[in-house]
């Protein structure tokens, strides 16, 4: 098992009001990611478990499209990954950003 942790300078934009979302299920070849405001003096924090070790690049790379993609601060993204393929986890957080700003509404 590997955990690995990223901090990226936010963007100030979305005001996380709403609690959490989890999306997805861990299980073979998929993972679940939580997304919930935190205090963070503006930054945003990805830490990952994951049972794929060596990926630590791959997921810094992921990660560091999804956060150019969308306009965040003060956030922690929690992913539990069970050997999901980057265009899973790309789909997943993007999907959980959509369910929170659904539930924001």
């Amino acid at each position: 098992m590997e955990h690995l942790e990223f901090r990226f300078p936010g963007r100030p934009g979305l005001v996380w009001k709403a609690e959490g979302k989890l999306v997805g299920v861990v299980g073979s070849g998929n993972l679940e990611v939580l997304i919930e405001p935190a205090d963070l003096k503006g930054d945003c924090l990805a830490t990952i478990s994951t049972s794929i070790v060596g990926f630590g690049e791959t997921w810094r790379q992921v990660l560091t499209d999804f956060m150019e993609r969308h306009t965040l601060s003060d956030i922690r993204i929690s992913i539990n990954d069970g050997g999901a393929t980057p265009a899973v986890v790309s789909l997943r957080l993007d999907q959980a950003v959509a369910d929170y700003l659904g539930a924001a509404q």
